[in-house]
């Protein structure tokens, strides 16, 4: 059994509050089996292969827990993806996978493809027959008949419909049920953003039939009367909850408190180009949707982090750039980094296998150069990965 010896100048356990100075980490056989002080680990693993970063951190392996590796950021994204074979789709998935991996992501989850390809790159991931994160698939998304990326499938109308889709998508190993409970921007003709895709009995029956085959559901939901109706149902997760309606944004006191209370978890997805994604909303929306992220920040949400990578504006190399818009609007660097790790692991049903750096946990890791604890920006400085403890120097990932 070979060990591997990571030292640096500190190491964040996680939640980000608890630190380890002058660090030590072992892994072994894809756990880690040591953490503490290097004066304290140094001595028990005389003969580990040694990975010395002096001004280095220590984190836990990021997560990203929105992307979509079927689509390549295309402005008509979804054109491509309908002319691919399987083989080619899976190609340009593992390259996709790798570049999340050599931004430090060493889990995502994939909230949307066609033909299950996210559980096959998973299973792949899993078997080290290629280099890429830990995948959570969703496999086929839930949507109304015209609606929100039906092309890749996944259109509902009857109770029957949506029973059988899911059992479809149980089938193909999906590890959580993805349905559009609001339109969005990438289907031409479908429901505006803002518009119900799904009702509140037929969301309340999604959940209960996920529930049958022991999955969850992430629920894509734009319109703030649709964000309610999500949390009443029961889903896991709300993605975007951006709180639109069709005069603009209307922020709901009562259900924001209803989603903390409820422990549900929101994915706001921002990608690295987040200034530019600002300037096309203009001033005016731009200050309302940060307005009601801070306001849900005070209400107790439990924010996690994910980029949407994949949509256009959206790629899979600048992770780092989607936490960097958290820390601008006044979310402490810590509360950040917990967001993509720890907070993140909990939501998506892993806390007990990582997101956190203890002894038994799997070994994801992140080394990178400063002390993102006060510079974000040293997130962009990856030294060293290891997804279930596979050691990948930045150099060997691309």
């Amino acid at each position: 059994m070979t060990e591997i010896l990571i030292t640096a100048r500190r190491l964040v356990v996680g939640p980000a509050d608890r630190t380890i100075d002058d660090a030590a980490l072992v892994v072994a056989d894809g756990l880690i089996t040591a953490c503490g002080t290097r004066a304290e680990v140094e001595p028990t693993v005389p003969d580990a292969v040694r990975y010395d970063f002096p001004t280095g951190t220590i984190l836990p392996g990021l997560i990203d827990s929105h992307v979509h590796l079927a689509l390549g950021g295309e402005r008509d994204p979804i054109a491509p993806l309908l002319h691919h074979t399987p083989d080619t789709l899976l190609r340009n998935m593992i390259e996709r996978a790798r570049q999340a991996l050599a931004a430090g992501v060493t889990t995502v989850r994939d909230l949307g493809d066609r033909h299950g390809g996210a559980a096959r790159l998973r299973d792949l991931i899993a078997a080290q027959s290629v280099s890429g994160p830990r995948v959570l698939a969703a496999t086929v998304p839930l949507t109304c008949p015209g609606g929100h990326l039906a092309a890749l499938g996944g259109e509902v109308a009857s109770r029957r419909e949506i029973r059988d889709r899911i059992r479809r998508n149980a089938d193909m190993g999906a590890d959580l049920i993805k349905v559009m409970a609001s339109g969005g921007a990438l289907t031409p003709g479908g429901p505006p953003m803002w518009a119900a895709q799904f009702d509140a009995d037929q969301l309340g029956y999604i959940v209960e039939q996920a529930e049958e085959v022991g999955l969850p559901v992430a629920a894509h939901a734009h319109g703030t009367d649709t964000i309610a109706h999500c949390v009443t149902a029961g889903v896991r997760t709300i993605e975007h909850c951006s709180w639109r309606t069709a005069d603009g944004l209307r922020y709901d006191e009562a259900v924001a408190a209803a989603i903390a209370r409820r422990n549900v978890a929101v994915c706001r997805c921002i990608s690295g180009d987040w200034r530019g994604f600002l300037a096309q909303l203009g001033e005016r929306n731009a200050a309302a949707l940060c307005d009601a992220i801070q306001r849900m920040r005070r209400a107790g949400v439990r924010f996690i982090a994910g980029t949407d990578a994949g949509v256009p504006g959206a790629p899979f190399g600048d992770y780092a750039g989607m936490l960097e818009f958290f820390a601008e609007i006044g979310f402490p660097n810590g509360e950040v980094i917990d967001m993509a790790t720890v907070h993140a692991a909990d939501a998506l049903g892993i806390a007990d296998r990582v997101g956190r750096l203890e002894t038994g946990y799997e070994a994801d890791v992140l080394v990178v150069d400063g002390d993102p604890l006060t510079d974000l920006g040293s997130l962009r400085k990856t030294l060293l990965v290891a997804a279930r403890g596979r050691i990948h120097r930045n150099e060997e990932i691309a």
